[in-house]
């Protein structure tokens, strides 16, 4: 009885030092960016996205977490001027066909797995929802005392974005938009 009382105790010492040593930064929201590249076969198109809330856990100096909400409704394109298609892309990115944002306002990104590469650099597992649909993805996240960026590559057919995806649609031709897409995160916190 007085070892499993001595194991509970350190067990107890053991989580709160844990917790001690763990920091919460959370993200400013209006210093942050998320810029986003999709190409088709005939050229590219890119925007912002806005996040809408976010934090990276460290302990000590490591990255040992992280969570984030994106605000798909915020989506814009920046390669285009307004009534040179702008507002028809936009509306199309946020239809059905893409992210569908009258019923998925949101997207979520929550760290499931950290390895250090070096100092300040991370190989990120997370778990990405978009669309309601969750599935991992992988990517590098490079850290300094408050900043941190990431380049995502998301497949979007993995969320059920299909919209001419020529792996999808083979006939689909000069028509076909890449299956992936690119985030460029920059984080302030």
């Amino acid at each position: 009885m007085k070892n499993l009382k001595s194991i509970a105790l350190a067990a107890v010492i053991a989580l709160t030092t844990v917790t001690v040593n763990a920091q919460t930064k959370a993200v400013d929201v209006s210093k942050s960016t998320i810029n986003w590249v999709g190409k088709k076969v005939t050229g590219a198109h890119e925007g912002t996205i806005n996040l809408k809330s976010g934090n990276l856990v460290f302990k000590g100096k490591k990255v040992a977490g992280g969570s984030f909400v994106v605000d798909m409704t915020s989506m814009t394109v920046t390669d285009l001027k307004a009534g040179q298609g702008k507002e028809k892309l936009e509306g199309h990115l946020k239809a059905d066909d893409f992210f569908g944002t009258d019923k998925f306002a949101t997207s979520s990104l929550v760290f499931k797995k950290i390895a250090s590469k070096s100092a300040n650099l991370y190989t990120v597992t997370a778990d990405l929802t978009i669309k309601g649909i969750t599935k991992p993805v992988t990517f590098d996240l490079a850290t300094t005392p408050n900043t941190a960026t990431a380049n995502v590559v998301v497949d979007r057919t993995k969320y059920k974005i299909e919209y001419n995806s020529a792996s999808i649609f083979s006939t689909i031709g000069d028509k076909a938009i890449n299956d992936d897409f690119t985030l460029a995160v920059n984080l302030k916190f």
